[in-house]
């Protein structure tokens, strides 16, 4: 049996590996998404190799993950219950089409995730395989073992000579996620949501406090609703949010705490930097607002909530979404020219 697992070289997925492997008498290809996590994919081939993957594949996708995803939810203005910019729910279908394709290349039975059985991301990777591929077979190891805690976790890996990475002193105790459009923190501290968090968790961005006392001025370029240039200068999707979240960062921009509602029935605190797609979104709108007839301009934001909450929930592949892309893709044949923007303390007008 061959089974592809999404591995990111931690604790959970290190395990994830070994156990599968065992578990099923199965051949693991640990699989890797290159999608703006940065030094979060380095000595990972080795690792994996080390802890039983057969083979292992590491991809660059972040121009896809930017002109194919990032950007059409931009198009369309998506945020969730009005404040989150969607940056882990994004970037799930990605993962889940390369996940497809590697398992369609070596004829594997099934594909591995490391979500656990409370959050959002087990449905949303799934969704995306069974709308890829009616027929592979999804394992969730978080709702089968018996592996529930860190402590066994540790005692697993030990047990099995899995190489782990030692605790760094003091760090937070936060789950975080990083990539193009922004990181997120989870857990620790955060769950007492009378708990502000310390500024040393933040990694992307200074305080509105700490920014500049005088402020940035940025002109973005617009091709059919999508920035192609950054004051004067072209460049690739990638390469415009790259820009963005250091322009942004360094401003004090994008930093979000919020209580959301998860597709799964309950409430989640958390914590995230999304300073480009904080700079992108008023921009977007701005020019919009200059090149969309009312009623167009009416009919995105009647959708929008209902587009935001497909993308949030998962259903990126789906025939309503995809349905409302080309409602959404019909509207920007005229978004074009430049939009100036204002960046200071914390604030992109």
């Amino acid at each position: 049996m061959k089974i592809v697992l999404a591995y990111s070289g931690g604790l959970d997925t290190s395990v994830l590996l070994s156990w599968i492997k065992e578990k099923y008498s199965a051949e693991v290809i640990a699989f890797c998404a290159d999608i703006g996590q940065e030094e979060e994919t380095k000595g990972l081939r080795p690792k994996a190799c080390k802890t039983g993957a057969s083979e292992v594949y590491i991809d660059d996708l972040r121009e896809e993950f930017a002109t194919d995803f990032i950007f059409p939810m931009m198009q369309a203005g998506a945020i969730y219950e009005g404040q989150y910019f969607l940056g882990t729910s994004i970037a799930r279908p990605l993962i889940a089409k390369r996940m497809v394709e590697i398992a369609r290349k070596h004829r594997a039975q099934a594909i591995a995730h490391g979500a656990t059985g409370k959050g959002n991301d087990q449905v949303r990777f799934e969704l995306g395989y069974y709308a890829l591929d009616p027929h592979i077979k999804a394992i969730a190891p978080w709702r089968e073992w018996d592996l529930g805690s860190r402590t066994k976790l540790l005692d697993y890996a030990r047990q099995h000579q899995i190489p782990i990475a030692t605790d760094k002193a003091g760090e937070p105790p936060y789950s975080t996620d990083a990539n193009l459009l922004h990181i997120s923190y989870e857990g620790g501290n955060l769950e007492d949501p009378w708990w502000e968090a310390e500024e040393d968790m933040w990694r992307w961005s200074v305080s509105p406090e700490a920014a500049p006392d005088q402020p940035t001025y940025v002109t973005l370029g617009y091709e059919k609703g999508d920035i192609v240039s950054i004051d004067g200068e072209r460049l690739s999707p990638a390469e415009v949010l790259a820009k963005l979240n250091k322009l942004g960062g360094d401003n004090g921009i994008g930093r979000l705490d919020i209580v959301e509602n998860r597709y799964v029935g309950m409430k989640s605190r958390g914590c995230y930097e999304t300073p480009g797609g904080t700079i992108m979104l008023p921009a977007h709108r701005a020019i919009e607002s200059l090149t969309l007839d009312r009623e167009s301009a009416h009919l995105k934001d009647s959708v929008m909530p209902k587009y935001a909450e497909l993308v949030y929930n998962g259903y990126w592949w789906s025939p309503e979404r995809l349905a409302l892309q080309k409602l959404i893709d019909a509207t920007q044949e005229h978004v074009n020219g430049e939009v100036r923007m204002k960046l200071y303390k914390g604030n992109a007008t």
